[in-house]
């Protein structure tokens, strides 16, 4: 199977036959992937019913969940790992949402898309419009996204909230981009991976 290269990244920070739980697992193809090659034992979190669906068909555990009501059903420290893949970006409270995460979880993982990067910059300075890329895809009045941030919005917040940062990746889409996105990830980098811990 296929995957995005944020999803590998993710797996490489995964423990073999570790307890994890997907926040917005989507068709669960992380899940699938994880418990294929790390044995992983696994739940996902979706509130989309078509989603629900084929994850159900992927083989895995699925629960549906609404991530703004909280995560109370689980028990402080219950999942080796909490995930969560380019969804922050469209919870409520996204804030409150990695308190949980870190509640439940020894560590975290999240990915959301840069707002940062110079694509989007460039587009917002030459049209005056939200931008519509790869990564941000919706128009202004239809996205999920309601809380777009860059690379250094989300490591003020982390700072602000004492929240350790372990380990950080970015993906860059275009080939001059990947070559210095290591000097300027704010600038050059579409998506953000972070793993997280209290």
């Amino acid at each position: 199977m296929s995957i995005r290269i944020d999803l590998d990244i993710i797996q490489q920070w995964v423990a073999p036959q570790s307890h994890v739980l997907d926040l917005a697992c989507g068709d669960g193809a992380l899940l699938k992937s994880l418990k294929e090659h790390k044995n992983v034992e696994g739940y996902g979190l979706e509130i989309d019913q078509e989603k629900i669906t084929a994850a159900i068909a992927n083989g895995v555990n699925v629960i549906e969940a609404n991530l703004d009501t909280g995560l109370s059903q689980f028990a402080d420290n219950s999942f080796d790992t909490v995930i969560m893949t380019q969804a922050l970006q469209a919870m409520r409270y996204p804030h409150l949402v990695l308190d949980e995460m870190l509640r439940i979880g020894k560590q975290c993982i999240v990915t959301f898309p840069n707002f940062g990067h110079w694509q989007a910059r460039i587009f917002l300075l030459t049209h005056g419009r939200m931008p519509v890329t790869k990564e941000l895809s919706y128009q202004w009045y239809d996205t999920p996204n309601i809380h777009f941030c860059t690379v250094k919005d989300f490591e003020v917040l982390c700072a602000e909230k004492n929240i350790l940062i372990n380990q950080r990746e970015f993906v860059a889409e275009r080939f001059l981009d990947r070559q210095i996105k290591g000097i300027c990830p704010n600038l050059f980098s579409n998506t953000a991976i972070y793993l997280l811990s209290n």
